[in-house]
């Protein structure tokens, strides 16, 4: 019995000793669970401990805090509006380290001139890492999620709005989608423009009007020549600086790193406005080529003209080089047939002035002589009453007579009745016929038979 009753007690003693084993490493197990923690790469921990501590980690590693709690904070956190976003603003603070702190849908925003679009943006900022700042961080915020949802989210739609009013949807489509992203960025960090919206009225391009043909050039205009514009100045302080609503979370160290806005889509009746207009702007840019096209065509014709022009000028100035020379010659040709003329003609005008003296000088020789000659008859028919010239005139007359009567052709004896006295041919007759002719040339001759005289 003693022996049983010792194996008993040993065999006791034993299970005690590993049940006090076993309590002590639950102990030290609940402990260590309670007590140390591993800090991941990328966070910031706010440490509580049971003695009523405060400690911030930023070291990797395990940490040790008895009894206390703690809170992670992304050393980065961002808000991103994006399509498949979150419609309940869902935050995954601490939850889905590799993506977005807080998604949200595309955030609707209106431009200044009233179109309203769906912004896609995201905003990445970064908590503080000293203990000063982070802690009053922390004490304000108590939590990642309360931070992002009373302050970073606001603040990343309230500037998204805010930069929206800056221009008008055509200024951003136009080519302002830099200078929004610019402003976007600007306002995140450095606070929110106080703006005045201005309604001005600004001189609207006018055309003229052709309708009225007796103005001519002068015509008329038509057209709205006032239109009124919406127009956003930022209000400035005395020094001319801009005055700007300072964001909230900058007060707890809070930087932000980016912020970008990624897609900006407008409503429908915009995208059809736009789409009219950039057909228009096409249309415009084609008309354009085809004006310049047109152009480079007249241009073209205007030179290939001008071309042809300058060859037809060539040809004609050769042509006319070669008239102008053979009409040059013909001149000299003219000239010098002319001058042979007047040449020849002054020869023969000397030689007819020479021949002129010559028949000039026979003639008064001609006319000398026959005067001396006339001269010379007339002293002798002055002296015997031209006798020879008048005798030998008869004789010439009685020749004519003689060689007339011997050729007559009648019989040598004519019978007559000689009742009336008429002659009949006889030589008796004829004879007397004769004679009463010779005394009537004599008489003609007007000299006198008479020797005596």
């Amino acid at each position: 019995m003693s022996e049983l009753a010792k194996s008993i007690k040993s065999g006791g003693g034993s299970k005690l000793k590993i049940a006090a084993i076993v309590i002590v490493i639950a102990v030290l197990a609940v402990i260590g669970s309670n007590s140390f923690f591993y800090a991941e790469p990328g966070y910031i921990y706010h440490v509580r401990t049971l003695t009523g501590s405060e400690e911030v980690v930023t070291e990797v590693g395990y940490k040790f805090y008895p009894f206390g709690r703690y809170n992670s904070w992304k050393r980065a956190m961002t808000v991103q509006s994006l399509r498949g976003g979150s419609n309940s603003n869902a935050i995954r603070a601490e939850k889905d380290s590799a993506n977005t702190s807080a998604s949200l849908p595309p955030m609707s925003i209106m431009f200044l001139d009233q179109v309203d679009a769906l912004a896609e943006a995201t905003v990445r900022f970064s908590i503080p890492s000293d203990e000063d700042s982070f802690l009053k961080l922390a004490h304000e915020y108590r939590s990642p999620e309360n931070l992002l949802r009373t302050a970073l989210m606001p603040a990343f739609k309230e500037t998204l709005q805010a930069n929206a009013s800056l221009m008008t949807a055509e200024e951003f489509y136009a080519g302002g989608r830099t200078e929004f992203n610019s402003e976007f960025e600007n306002q995140m960090s450095g606070g929110i423009y106080l703006v005045k919206r201005e309604e001005i009225e600004v001189k609207s391009r006018q055309t003229k009007a052709s309708a009225n043909a007796s103005l001519g050039k002068d015509q008329e205009v038509y057209g709205e020549d006032t239109k009124t514009v919406f127009v956003v100045n930022k209000v400035l302080d005395s020094d001319g600086i801009p005055k700007r609503k300072q964001q909230r979370f900058l007060e707890f160290g809070i930087t932000v790193v980016s912020a970008l806005v990624t897609d900006m889509n407008p409503n429908k009746k915009f995208v059809e406005r736009m789409q009219l207009k950039q057909q228009a702007s096409a249309d415009r840019a084609i008309a354009r080529e085809q004006r310049v096209q047109e152009e480079e065509q007249r241009l073209l014709a205007i030179a290939r003209g001008e071309r042809e022009v300058a060859e037809r000028q060539a040809k004609a100035k050769v042509e006319q080089i070669q008239k102008t020379t053979e009409a040059e010659t013909d001149k000299q040709l003219a000239i010098t047939r002319a001058e042979k003329f007047k040449a020849e003609a002054a020869i023969s005008k000397d030689t007819a002035e020479i021949n002129f003296e010559k028949a000039k000088i026979e003639a008064n020789t001609k006319r000398t002589l026959a005067e001396a000659e006339a001269y010379q008859k007339k002293v002798i028919l002055q002296a015997d009453n031209a006798l020879a010239q008048k005798l030998d005139a008869e004789i010439q007359i009685q020749k004519l007579w003689a060689e007339a009567f011997a050729q007559r052709k009648v019989p040598s004896t004519v019978f007559g009745s000689g009742q009336s006295g008429a002659p009949v041919g006889s030589d008796a007759e004829v004879k007397a016929f004769m004679q009463m002719l010779t005394l009537d040339a004599a008489k003609r001759l007007n000299y006198d038979r008479d020797m005596s005289k």
